[in-house]
């Protein structure tokens, strides 16, 4: 329910309500009835609206309450009788109200299990001597206390631990007495926007001398020349003090400290960490030779985003216990790294942060910290090396290397053989094929890759990282040539989901354990239809991954088809329906009938090569010779040499009065008797004429005869035909009926 423009807290809450949200609104009061029923409520958020009055028991049912955010209102005091019941609550948050004192009593001696508590405003003015009664161990207090000015000495006393204090105040008078309170209390004090800029008031933080703080951080502080040195004095006196931070101060002057310092070294102040220190005179500051004693048991020191551009060489040296530097965002460049990193200066140092320098020559680097026989990581990312060598110089003992961010458009042996991490992000690479043998974390990140690096040159790789390069896919050989690889980042490429590709997705069991960011990361550029899905979701079709074996399947069926046909078509004499059928459309093109002046003959013969010896010797005799003769039609006589044979037998058929057709086994049998038999049938029979003498040579079943001459057969068995006898006797009678049925 939050920024919706509410103006009360909305009716009908219900114990089913465990988190309401309502921060940035318009409610200015909130009634007793109005949280009654949300007994189970465990956070309540109602910041940034404009509540001035809250009723005495409106939260009295909340007693399962854990967190209570009335921060950015209009309070202009606290009542006890409101945290009266809220005996779970843990975290609150009153910060940001109007407040001018937190009352005469204590409101928060109820709240036994409190943790965190945060208050104060600009108003915020004065602290009482109960006003923290009931409390007695805080994980974090943050007040915020920018006017703050009355203090009561023993306010903060009841509370007997705090691990994190946060105080944020302008008065040194107000904070030395709040100190006093909390030196045996506070485990890490957080100091804000206070300003240390008068030796006098120094004297009043000697306090801070005796506490057992093992933390201070300064945070927008102002410090100056002449009250640094009393600074340092106190923190190195502090007994337990084992960590201190600078973050976000200003330092007016440069180094050039007014009176000594005279401490004692600390014996517990291992961590030093001075991030965006602003310093305006900068390039003037000294070499800190007041400071050299007292750094040999530091550990680890970050100075970053400060403009360092040199660290004094006797200033390294005395560094002796330092094993984690980091110098990051600074200006420090190849010439002032070789001074800073001078023999005998960081002994002991594991860890260098150097990124985001002025460094450019990989070669001069890697030489300034050969001597260093401890390190193991370097950090050198995000400077501008370039073009790097074939070789150059690192300590022996380096197994961590970040070069990302450093316009390198190609590795060279340069890069140390000892690495066990690489880091080559975010550079020109269009390949990677260096020999590192110990590798087991390889980062390419943001390169130009268009395919997996050679698991050959690095055996031992654990994990890398591919993300937003050209990788179109990797294939199931190259994953699995990395024997040893656990973790494999190829997200954000634009991959081309072939069918080859999603195959080794979908079939490589345990991929989605493999591939960080799967599957959210991985999409497909191509094919486009598919353009935009995450790449486990795409499943291609068989004709798209398989199309030559489909192909080879479609020629093959089709050639099955057609032999099926040809088969089919052979058994059932498609091939001679299809020959007749052109015959038929040829012989529809001519006259039904020649003109009586073109026929020439009183018939012609239709017989087999087999019965020609009959034919031409028997009948042509007697038929030519009778008186008158008959002129028959042979087409060994009278055939026109060169003419098709198909036009041939037309044309003999169409010259003549009849077509004598003698029938024998051999000639249902012959091709060509076929021909002259199909085409009668097509010219002749169609006429519905008797232009058809069949003359039987031999006794002939009809189931002899092919189907497909169904004309045939019907005059066979609906008409008389001649039957060539085998007696002499009876030969005569054949003839006269042959020669009656010619003159027809």
């Amino acid at each position: 329910c939050s920024s919706m423009d509410l103006d009360f807290i909305p009716p009908g809450l219900t114990a089913k309500i465990t988190v309401l949200n309502l921060a940035h609104n318009r409610i200015k009061h909130i009634r007793s009835q109005d949280l009654q029923q949300a007994v189970n409520l465990r956070a309540l958020l109602l910041q940034s609206n404009k509540i001035s009055s809250i009723d005495e028991d409106s939260f009295r049912s909340l007693g399962k309450l854990e967190c209570l955010d009335l921060s950015n209102n209009n309070l202009a005091h606290l009542s006890p009788v409101w945290f009266g019941h809220l005996f779970s609550l843990q975290h609150l948050h009153l910060q940001g109200n109007s407040y001018r004192d937190l009352g005469e009593s204590s409101p928060f001696s109820n709240l036994r299990n409190l943790s965190s508590l945060h208050l104060g405003n600009p108003q915020f003015s004065m602290i009482r001597q109960g006003n923290f009664e009931g409390i007695e161990l805080l994980d974090k207090l943050w007040i915020d206390g920018g006017n703050l000015s009355q203090y009561e000495p023993g306010s903060l006393k009841w509370i007997k631990k705090i691990n994190h204090m946060i105080i944020n105040l302008r008065s040194v008078n107000v904070f030395s007495a709040i100190v006093r309170d909390l030196l045996h209390s506070v485990t890490w004090l957080e100091v804000r926007k206070i300003a240390f800029s008068i030796p006098a008031e120094m004297q009043l933080l000697r306090v801070m001398s005796s506490s057992f703080a093992k933390k201070i951080s300064f945070k927008q502080t102002l410090l100056t020349d002449a009250t640094v040195p009393e600074i340092v004095s106190i923190l190195e006196d502090m007994p337990k003090l084992v960590e201190v931070d600078m973050i976000d101060c200003r330092l007016l002057g440069t180094g050039r400290w007014e009176i000594q310092i005279q401490a004692n070294q600390s014996q517990t102040l291992r961590v030093l960490t001075i991030d965006k220190l602003s310093i305006e005179e900068f390039y003037l500051f000294t070499d800190l030779q007041a400071v050299e004693g007292l750094l040999s048991l530091l550990t680890k020191v970050t100075v970053d985003n400060t403009k360092v551009f040199l660290v004094p060489c006797r200033l390294s040296q005395h560094l002796l216990s330092l094993e984690y530097l980091d110098l990051s965002a600074n200006l420090l460049g190849d010439f002032s790294l070789e001074h800073s990193a001078c023999q005998g200066g960081w002994p002991s140092l594991q860890t260098l942060n150097l990124s985001q320098n002025s460094l450019s020559d990989l070669e001069m680097t890697g030489k300034s910290l050969s001597h260093l026989s401890n390190l193991i990581l370097l950090d050198i990312s995000q400077n501008n090396f370039g073009e790097i060598p074939d070789v150059c110089k690192w300590p022996k003992t380096l197994k961590y290397l970040n070069l990302s961010s450093t316009q390198i458009p190609k590795l060279t042996t340069c890069i140390p053989p000892t690495l066990e991490v690489l880091d080559v992000s975010a550079n020109n690479l269009m390949e990677f094929g260096l020999q590192l043998p110990f590798l087991k974390e390889l980062y390419l990140a943001k390169n130009q890759l268009k395919t997996l690096p050679g698991a050959a040159r690095i055996p031992n790789l654990v994990a890398m990282s591919v993300r937003r390069n050209k990788l179109n896919s990797f294939s199931r050989e190259e994953f699995e040539s990395f024997k040893k690889l656990e973790l494999l980042d190829a997200s954000d490429n634009n991959f081309i989901c072939s069918c080859e590709f999603l195959s080794f997705i979908h079939r490589q069991a345990g991929i989605a354990q493999v591939l960080v960011g799967w599957p959210d990361k991985y999409v497909c550029d191509s094919p486009l239809a598919v353009r935009g899905v995450h790449v486990g979701a795409v499943h291609l079709s068989l004709m798209e991954c398989h199309k030559f074996l489909v192909v080879s399947l479609i020629c093959a069926l089709v050639f099955l088809v057609i032999l099926f046909l040809v088969a089919v078509g052979y058994k059932y004499h498609a091939v001679w329906y299809l020959r007749m059928t052109w015959a038929w459309l040829q012989a529809k093109r001519k006259p039904k009938r020649a003109p009586p002046k073109d026929i020439c003959y009183d018939a012609f013969v239709s017989y087999s090569e087999n019965d020609s010896d009959w034919v031409e010797n028997i009948m042509v005799r007697e038929l030519e010779q009778a008186c008158p003769p008959f002129r028959l039609c042979l087409h060994k006589r009278d055939f026109v040499p060169g003419k098709w044979i198909v036009d041939n037998i037309i044309d003999s058929i169409e010259k003549s009065h009849k077509t004598l057709f003698v029938l024998s086994e051999h000639f249902v049998q012959s091709e060509w008797c076929r021909y002259e038999l199909d085409f009668s049938h097509f010219r002749l029979f169609d006429e519905n004429n008797d232009a058809a003498i069949l003359v039987l040579l031999e006794p002939i079943q009809s189931k002899a005869i092919p189907k497909r001459f169904c004309k045939l057969r019907k005059i066979m068995n609906t008409k008389t035909y001649l039957e060539w006898p085998l007696e002499e006797e009876q030969q005569q009678m054949f003839w006269e009926n042959l020669k009656g049925a010619l003159k027809l």
